[in-house]
């Protein structure tokens, strides 16, 4: 008997040596495996565990809804729709451990949705003519998805996609023997931050949480990271954010890709967990170290943090937008949302004599801050900087306070 099974998805018409590959390395290792066919013109070479007629239908679809519509664009979509569905519905039930998608452009665009209906701690694997590639929008990508560029394999098998093919199937077998999903025996918080020589909040706060019976996960606020914690948000998984690093918002709203997607900062408030926010290194407009500064931003202050990652300042008037829209993002929220503000500074760059030091267009975003943050929203300022022990005390006052009046859950989740 094998110990884990392992779903395989793909278009079984005109991949299905490929796929029937890696169903043999997953099982020559002692693994299950299920397959599930996405096809929509043609059939597989036999039967497979789940039919392209089964997935269609189980998006409320049909093949034959999918080949009439003419456009292959619908039909792919209407055969990852079934897919997600379909593949939810079979973990939900237990009959899968891990899952591996295969595809070129069609199938890597169906399985980013595959694998953004699993939860976090399924082993998701993508092998693709496009790993990593510009064309895949970072909003698609799963808090955990694996992937590897399917090199040299668009049509047929040969010695150098077998050894992409390969890994991969080892990799989803591997992983679903030893992954520790969330064991969700603590009430968890969730928490945004940059790197401790910018924010250093989260090293004070998360021994005082973890005194109080908290699960604390703390996000790197560069896109990745803050897609990630909306997508636990999304689903309810914490009992409090504390929602300290907003340069993904700022990223959004100035057309950096370094952003944590258009909902950043909306999940938690619709998922009915509270939220205490403070504006940490929103003065800063985050570039991928690659790319050129945009014109309009070469005037300004400017820091290189490493080669992945560079930054120049919000100006007086943007980052008076910022702070309009984290009232209008919050001001959405169904729990509470308590704001706090140090007026001393929200990033340790920003200190007097640092390269984003700019006391003028600092003092604009307070203005704006103090102008915004209104019932429903709570507002506290601070005559500190953030990275001062006061945020810290103050923010566990809030907290507190929370979990005394029921705010805050404190049974596991």
């Amino acid at each position: 008997m094998s110990d884990k099974t392992i779903l395989v998805v793909g278009t079984y018409d005109t991949k299905n040596d490929e796929l029937e590959y890696m169903v043999e390395r997953v099982r020559a290792l002692g693994g299950g495996t299920l397959s599930m066919d996405i096809s929509v013109l043609g059939d597989p070479e036999k039967p497979t565990d789940f039919s392209k007629h089964d997935v269609a239908e189980a998006g409320g679809s049909s093949i034959k809804a999918a080949i009439d519509s003419g456009d292959e664009n619908t039909a792919m979509q209407i055969m990852a729709k079934g897919a997600s569905t379909l593949a939810r519905q079979l973990f939900a039930e237990g009959k899968f451990d891990g899952v591996v998608v295969l595809g070129g452009t069609m199938g890597t665009d169906a399985a980013l949705d595959i694998c953004q209906a699993l939860p976090l701690g399924v082993p998701k694997y993508v092998v693709s003519t496009v790993s990593f590639s510009p064309l895949i929008e970072p909003q698609r990508l799963s808090a955990d998805i694996q992937m590897i560029l399917w090199a040299g394999g668009l049509y047929g098998l040969n010695s150098v996609c077998k050894s992409s093919l390969s890994q991969a199937a080892g990799a989803v077998l591997g992983a679903a023997r030893a992954v520790e999903p969330p064991t969700n025996d603590r009430p968890m918080v969730g928490m945004t931050s940059l790197g401790s020589s910018c924010l250093k909040y989260m090293k004070k706060l998360k021994p005082e949480l973890e005194k109080r019976g908290f699960e604390v996960a703390i996000f790197h606020a560069t896109g990745m990271g803050g897609m990630a914690y909306e997508s636990i948000a999304r689903d309810g998984g914490f009992a409090c954010v504390m929602d300290f690093a907003l340069p993904e918002l700022g990223n959004l709203l100035a057309g950096s890709v370094i952003n944590g997607g258009d909902d950043r900062m909306l999940n938690a408030g619709k998922a009915g967990i509270p939220q205490i926010v403070a504006p940490g290194c929103l003065d800063l407009i985050d570039f991928a170290g690659w790319q050129e500064i945009p014109e309009q931003y070469r005037d300004r202050p400017f820091h290189a943090h490493n080669r992945l990652i560079k930054c120049s300042a919000l100006n007086a008037e943007e980052r008076r937008e910022t702070a309009r829209e984290i009232a209008k993002r919050l001001k959405a929220s169904e729990t509470p949302s308590h704001v706090i503000l140090t007026n001393g500074g929200i990033e340790e760059w920003d200190r007097e004599g640092q390269e984003a030091n700019d006391p003028e267009a600092f003092g604009e975003f307070c203005d704006e801050m103090r102008k915004q943050m209104t019932a429903p929203i709570h507002f506290t300022e601070l005559d500190c900087h953030i990275n001062d022990q006061a945020f810290v005390d103050a923010v566990l006052q809030i907290f507190d306070g929370w979990i005394e009046d029921g705010t805050i859950k404190t049974g596991a989740r």
